[in-house]
């Protein structure tokens, strides 16, 4: 058993916690030519200059407000498919859809960018058919107001169908003599599903919530690089792309290293107040 657990806790080793010894960079001015020895140190000034700097606030602001949107929309939207194909009485159907339901999953953002511009692009079929019939639309692939919100449908899309996975697995392991039972009483399906079903996948929606929740600064970094030089950087820049222009593409490492710490220090501190409010209402939590 612990064979076969090497490889798994290797890779964490060297791809996770190693990593975080780089993590002095956000201390200093550091250089590669000069090392982590030969950088000057800074102090707290990659953290004053990240505070400061008015791209990395509307990279903050706009991440929060994108994460936000995706688990009031995208979060639950698994959960609601879960619950209509296990409404499903055909065997048959239930893994025809589900079958279909996951193919997006297995398509890369380049692909779907260039499916959804082919859609709803300036030349896109939407825009071709509306006027066609005379009327005017609005880009909404370039248009900056709704960006968020078009990054919250393309994420519904795709990653719906392979969320239902462990909903779905949640759901299967019910007691069915609980349906049963309630059907007796004279439940219907609705009854059914808020006194039976939710309740029993309770624990588990509130474990991959209160992850969702930790990982609240990272939206999907080539999803929105795809699509960032169409709208702005006002509307698209968040701090994985302000991490990836400064740090990787600008040279700056101290700051883009500060804003990662910024990132996992916050997702700590959500993880655990997440984690703390899931035990007051009743469920397992994480830990």
């Amino acid at each position: 058993m612990y064979v076969f657990l090497l490889p798994g806790v290797l890779f964490f080793v060297v791809f996770a916690y190693v990593p975080l010894l780089g993590n002095v960079a956000a201390f200093q001015n550091y250089s590669p030519f000069l090392g982590f020895q030969g950088s000057p140190w800074v102090g707290l000034g990659n953290f004053q200059a990240l505070f400061s700097d008015q791209q990395a606030l509307t990279a903050i602001r706009n991440t929060l407000v994108i994460s936000l949107l995706q688990v009031i929309f995208a979060f639950p939207a698994p959960i609601a498919l879960a619950l209509l194909l296990n409404s499903l009485v055909s065997p048959r159907v239930k893994r025809l859809v589900q079958s279909i339901v996951y193919l997006p999953h297995f398509i890369g953002w380049v692909i779907v960018i260039s499916i959804w511009q082919n859609v709803l692009g300036d030349t896109g079929g939407v825009d071709q058919l509306f006027s066609h019939i005379g009327m005017s639309t609005s880009h909404l692939m370039t248009d900056a107001g709704t960006f968020k919100g078009l990054l919250t449908a393309q994420v519904i899309w795709k990653e719906t169908g392979w969320g239902t996975i462990i909903f779905f697995a949640a759901i299967s392991n019910i007691n069915t003599d609980l349906y049963e039972a309630a059907v007796v009483d004279g439940a219907g399906p609705w009854r059914r599903t808020w006194h039976i079903t939710l309740p029993g996948i309770a624990n588990v929606i509130a474990l991959l919530l209160i992850l969702r929740i930790g990982d609240v600064l990272s939206v999907g970094f080539e999803q929105i690089i795809l699509q960032q030089n169409a709208v702005g950087n006002d509307a698209a820049q968040v701090v994985d792309t302000f991490v990836y222009y400064n740090g990787v593409l600008g040279g700056n490492w101290g700051l883009a290293t500060a804003a990662g710490i910024f990132k996992g220090v916050v997702g700590t501190a959500l993880v655990v107040a997440a984690n703390k409010t899931a035990k007051r209402f009743g469920t397992a939590g994480v830990f």
